[in-house]
């Protein structure tokens, strides 16, 4: 699904070159549960960003469901997002002024369904997620947890293929990113391919895949699930 061949990604910054990724080599396959660890400034959001089509790599090549997408124009990658990859971040992002049955409709816009199907689908998605009696708050009437619950039901709500998560417990307490990681889970089980991006190795414990990328290069790529 996800092959990554030689990836660097660098930034000038005045007359020095800095070198955020280093000839990263990755083969994620459908269905994987993959975590993506290491320290701050080590390139793990970079590199999770360039596999979510958010952020496009120095040199090298990025084959997505064996296509070339290298050399994509933004307005291609742009397509790519809405049509096969939902996004879950630490911080949610749901826009305030909207309740929960719009924030997660909002993926669907452009996509040329109607707007009867658009909340029938946005309805299903958040029942999936156990927010049926949530459809019509506002995100400040809901918990950190149930904010995330959204923003799950907002990536799921496309049917993606892949699922990227930047940190989606790190703004929740224990007891709710155990929640969040068995719904996680749940969508993998259904055949859904999801990486997270984290730091927390109790969280990382709840994927088949643990890879480590440190001064931007992957150091380590260890399979196996332990139960937290």
């Amino acid at each position: 699904m996800i092959e990554l061949k030689n990836i660097t990604k660098s930034y000038s910054v005045g007359k020095e070159r800095i070198d955020v990724l280093k000839s990263i080599n990755l083969v994620i396959e459908d269905g994987e549960f993959t975590s993506i660890m290491g320290p701050s400034g080590s390139g793990k959001s970079t590199l999770m960003n360039i596999i979510g089509c958010l952020d496009k790599q120095t040199s090298g090549e990025y084959f997505l469901n064996g296509e070339n997408i290298s050399d994509y124009k933004d307005t291609d990658l742009a397509r790519i997002r809405i049509q096969s990859i939902g996004f879950v971040f630490q911080q949610f992002q749901l826009l305030p002024r909207l309740n929960a049955l719009r924030n997660v409709e909002l993926p669907m816009i452009y996509s040329g369904l109607s707007k009867k199907e658009r909340l029938e689908r946005a309805e299903q998605a958040l029942i999936k997620v156990g927010l049926g009696d949530r459809m019509e708050h506002l995100p400040n009437a809901l918990s950190g947890g149930q904010k995330q619950r959204v923003a799950i039901a907002r990536a799921i709500v496309n049917n993606p293929k892949l699922i990227l998560a930047d940190e989606p417990t790190g703004a929740l307490d224990t007891r709710t990113s155990v929640s969040i990681m068995e719904e996680f889970s749940k969508l993998n089980e259904e055949g859904t391919t999801v990486v997270l991006v984290t730091h927390e190795l109790e969280i990382a414990e709840y994927t088949n895949r643990k890879i480590m990328v440190r001064d931007g290069e992957i150091v380590a790529d260890e399979t196996g699930r332990l139960q937290p």
